[in-house]
């Protein structure tokens, strides 16, 4: 069974979703569960440790706990085996731990735990496969985002119209701020420049790449500096699709409906990826953050450009196919270098996706499901210094030290 995509798309604060939003919710369903005046212990495991700094993740807890939260111990080195971002919860008493509580910030903002916690809004969709979903639009005659509604309630549109509004609010903001981002790199910001340079493009296929990568690193820009995005699928990879959504309007002259409708038809790829693989960059690298955004931006591109169903699934599986392999290796650990320009770039490549699947009749050898098998099978097999702890790739290089 998987979830409503709008756990998928959650509203929240950058710069991580793993590292800030989800270690922020444990922390208030702790509080939840053992309110009063004792002192709070936080340890930190593997990758959430080992980045946790540069993500934020120790200010994040010590916002949500407050004068409870008594220390913090970061343990890099221990990898717990149910998921890399690990952190454990305890009560001090006497100057004895008690009520310990293990929890696991599993990707995009959500949690588990091994006492049964599965943060979601309910198990909506029976089918979990692509193909079993393109057999039944096939049986319906009905596109990839009617099988949402269907399962998901007319309620599906209001809720998806207020994310469409936060990820526009976050262009906005991002396309005019200037200045340096938080953070030692004290990396500049460059949507502004980006946008006035696209407004003065004479050549249309420079004005393309100018416009798609304004949009991307004005959302990415707004998630390093912390300010409120939504996650699609993660908060490192939240650049992508309201890049290639907003680039598709103004060009496309696309309604709000056929919007919502293309945030549908992206939020069920991104959610097949995350039951049947990973959006965690500290289990599979960024192929599981970026390459699911890439693949949710360009099934959704190719939805607005008139695809079959079997297109859309082909632009989608070309998204992941193009990305395997690819690291998470953040340098010093914050989600600037490399993530933001590769927001811009997996923007860019979507469009190519979708425009290469309209090409062609929907037919093709790998398909969606099997290449999300394989993602995850890759990411299994690379080694934890690429995987989110910033001690492999481009964080070791002598120019990020």
């Amino acid at each position: 069974m998987m979830p409503s995509i709008l756990d998928l798309y959650r509203i929240g604060q950058g710069p991580s979703s793993s590292h800030t939003m989800g270690p922020v919710r444990a922390a208030q369903l702790f509080l939840a569960r053992y309110s009063g005046t004792l002192p709070i212990r936080v340890t930190l495991f593997g990758a959430l440790a080992a980045t946790g700094r540069g993500h934020l993740t120790d200010a994040a807890v010590h916002e949500a706990l407050g004068d409870r939260l008594s220390e913090i111990v970061w343990q890099p080195e221990v990898i717990l085996p149910r998921h890399p971002n690990a952190l454990r919860f305890e009560l001090i008493q006497a100057g004895q731990p008690s009520d310990v509580w293990t929890v696991y910030s599993i990707g995009g903002g959500a949690l588990a735990a091994d006492d049964g916690l599965e943060e979601q809004t309910g198990s909506l969709y029976e089918l979990t496969t692509m193909g079993a979903i393109l057999q039944w639009c096939h049986d319906h005659g009905q596109p990839l985002w009617r099988y949402v509604e269907t399962l998901e309630g007319s309620g599906l549109w209001g809720e998806l119209q207020h994310r469409w509004k936060v990820m526009t609010a976050a262009i906005d903001r991002g396309v005019v701020v200037e200045g340096a981002l938080p953070g030692g790199l004290k990396l500049e910001r460059r949507a502004r420049t980006f946008n006035l340079k696209a407004r003065n493009a004479g050549n249309a296929l420079l004005a393309r790449g100018a416009r798609l990568g304004t949009y991307a690193l004005a959302v990415s820009e707004e998630n390093a500096a912390g300010g409120e995005i939504v996650t699609a699928p993660t908060c490192g990879s939240c650049g992508v699709l309201p890049s290639v959504l907003r680039y598709c309007q103004e060009t496309l002259g696309l309604t709000d409906i056929e919007i919502l409708r293309g945030l549908a038809t992206a939020g069920l790829i991104g959610n097949l990826v995350k039951t049947n693989g990973s959006i965690s960059g500290a289990e599979v690298g960024c192929q599981g953050e970026i390459g699911t955004a890439c693949a949710m931006a360009a099934g959704a591109a190719a939805w607005f450009l008139g695809g079959t169903p079997r297109q859309i699934e082909y632009a989608a599986e070309m998204g992941i196919e193009h990305h395997l392999g690819l690291t998470c290796d953040p340098v010093m650990g914050l989600v600037q270098i490399p993530c933001i320009e590769r927001n811009a770039f997996a923007a860019m490549r979507a469009l190519d996706c979708a425009e290469y699947a309209l090409l062609s009749d929907g037919q093709h050898r790998i398909p969606f499901d099997e290449a999300v098998k394989v993602m995850l099978e890759t990411g299994r097999d690379m080694s934890q210094a690429y995987r989110e702890t910033a001690r492999g790739g481009l964080a070791t290089v002598p120019s990020a030290r």
